[in-house]
């Protein structure tokens, strides 16, 4: 019988990468026509560095706002915070620069502007709601970490009410155009970038290792999985390759074409939404501690599979839970969920609202039950 399927295309138009990020989006602003652009950025880059101020420039008097006051994963409030902002500005395009929190927010910002939300609480109306209103304000990310957020439609924000990461998605709410420099990537804390590496090393992994999986998907993945393994070695060993940087933001950028393309992810994924939203674990260090163990638990289900990840990160015939373990320690991550002080005590907690994100129950390996992500929970305790 012949394999049947469907490929999702985004709506995404462009991706400039090698280039300064300054020259490459006045470019862009100009090609699209924009005449009132907000910026979201990073507050430490906004306050120690000239990297946004180099934004500015190129922008001249089309620059009519920046928004740097964005916590990590993108709480409900800042989001509110920024858009009623940019409304006020009457921003045409949003331009951000920084990590995977701030490209998130802004493509929550999108929804908010087009559905005229105007309170945290209000944001309850354009969650999971198959009447929103389109973006009509679109988005050019400048990403400064490797977790590959930019490739996505799907932005995750925090209610702070709850502590429960939250989907907001719609087609129009992937970034117009991305720029991959890897120069601005250079302030960015090596933890923060090796982690996030290990991010988009999760998107490859368990895009593969999904049942769902395609020969498109694993092809951009399995690439994009050889080029992390390199170049995240390399970028540690010497900060200052450029080339080993865009290596890995080419290799983020193809982690993402499973996921965009409608490919689910697994327990790696599904857990590390938890650990992020109510321990505030940073989404890397979560992929870091979670992914080996996920894997040991999957073998059984997708020994195959795996075969095809130890391969591509030059260990053929090896253990691939074992390969990714080496390699994370290697980049001096943790490894256990103690490293991170998540204690067993909260594992049924863990495991019950695992269940509900969009990943677990898609887990190449049945998990009908918080049972089993507690089986996984304690491998990795």
């Amino acid at each position: 019988m012949t394999a049947s399927g469907r490929v999702v295309f985004s709506r995404m138009e462009e991706v400039v990468f090698g280039r300064p990020a300054a020259e490459a989006l006045a470019e862009l602003v100009e090609r699209q026509g924009a005449n009132r652009v907000f910026l979201m950025v990073s507050g430490t880059l906004n306050r120690q560095t000239d990297e946004i101020e180099k934004l500015r420039r190129a922008l001249g008097n089309k620059c009519v706002g920046t928004f740097d006051r964005m916590p990590a994963h993108s709480p409900r409030s800042a989001v509110v915070a920024a858009a009623e902002q940019a409304r006020a500005a009457g921003a045409d395009l949003i331009v951000t620069l920084g990590g995977g929190s701030i490209t998130d927010a802004a493509k929550a910002v999108q929804l908010c502007l087009s559905n005229d939300v105007r309170t945290p609480e209000d944001m309850d109306r354009i969650r999971g709601q198959a009447d929103v209103k389109p973006p009509t304000v679109r988005q050019i990310s400048i990403p400064t970490t490797l977790s590959a957020g930019e490739f996505s439609a799907i932005a995750g924000v925090t209610n702070e009410a709850t502590k429960v990461k939250e989907m907001y998605r719609h087609p129009l709410t992937i970034p117009q155009a991305v720029i991959l420099d890897p120069e601005v990537t250079r302030h960015t804390p090596m933890w923060l970038l090796l982690s996030t590496g290990i991010r988009a090393v999760d998107h490859c992994v368990e895009g593969v290792c999904s049942n769902e999986s395609t020969e498109y998907s694993n092809a951009s993945s399995l690439h994009g999985l050889s080029l992390l393994a390199r170049g995240l070695s390399r970028v540690k060993a010497d900060p200052s390759d450029m080339a080993a940087r865009l290596d890995c933001q080419t290799g983020a950028w193809l982690s993402m074409t499973g996921i965009a393309a409608g490919v689910p992810m697994g327990a790696s994924h599904g857990i590390g939404y938890v650990l992020g939203a109510v321990f505030d674990v940073p989404h890397g260090h979560t992929s870091c501690i979670m992914l080996p163990w996920v894997m040991r638990w999957n073998k059984p289900a997708n020994a195959d599979r795996q075969a095809l990840i130890a391969a591509a990160m030059g260990h053929p015939g090896e253990d691939a839970g074992d390969v990714l373990d080496r390699f994370i320690r290697g980049l001096d991550m943790p490894r256990t969920l103690s490293d991170v002080k998540v204690g067993r005590e909260h594992f049924d907690r863990i495991a019950q609202q695992a269940m509900g994100t969009p990943w677990v129950p898609r887990n190449p390996r049945p998990i009908p039950t918080p049972a089993e992500v507690k089986e996984i929970l304690e491998l990795a305790a």
